[in-house]
C-alpha cells in the first residue's frame, strides 16, 4: 500500500501543472513600407513582422490590427497587450481575439517591386492599403 501511494505521488509530481504562458514574440518594424487609409497617408502608423511570413501587425494611430494575408483576415488587437521595445514591439499570438473584423474587397497583387494589399472594413467602410517591398527574386520579404 505504501509503495502505491509513493508511486502515485511521484507520478503526479512529474505531470505538467498546466501550459506555461506563451512567450511574447518580438515584432520588428518593416522597412520601406507604405500605408494608405482612404487613399491618404495616416499621420501615425507602423508595420511589424515576425519570422512567419504573411502575418503582419499594423499600428494605425492608437489601434493595432493583425493581418493574416493568406487567410485574408484582419483582427483588432488590444493595444494594452502590445509592449513597445525600441523600434520593435512585443506581442503574443495568444492575445489574438477569436473573431476577425468583417472585411470586403480584399485584393493582393504584386506591382513592380512591391506587394499591394488593399481591403475595405465592412461592406461600405474605409479602405486600408499596404505596400510591402518584394525581394529581388519577386518573393515576399515579409
Amino acid at each position: 500500500m505504501r509503495i502505491a501511494i509513493v508511486s502515485a505521488l511521484v507520478l503526479f509530481s512529474t505531470l505538467p501543472q498546466g501550459a506555461p504562458p506563451e512567450k511574447k514574440a518580438v515584432w520588428k518594424s518593416v522597412q520601406f513600407a507604405i500605408v494608405r487609409f482612404n487613399d491618404e497617408a495616416p499621420k501615425s502608423w507602423n508595420i511589424y513582422h515576425t519570422e512567419k511570413r504573411g502575418i503582419l501587425l499594423v499600428k494605425l494611430w492608437k489601434r493595432f490590427l493583425l493581418l493574416d494575408i493568406k487567410e485574408q483576415e484582419v483582427y483588432e488587437v488590444d493595444p494594452q497587450t502590445v509592449k513597445p521595445r525600441g523600434d520593435s514591439v512585443e506581442w503574443s499570438m495568444s492575445d489574438l481575439p477569436n473573431d476577425p473584423i468583417e472585411t470586403s474587397e480584399w485584393k493582393a497583387r504584386d506591382v513592380g517591386l512591391v506587394q499591394r494589399i488593399r481591403f475595405r472594413f465592412g461592406k461600405a467602410g474605409h479602405f486600408l492599403e499596404i505596400q510591402l517591398p518584394l525581394k529581388p527574386d519577386g518573393k515576399t520579404a515579409y
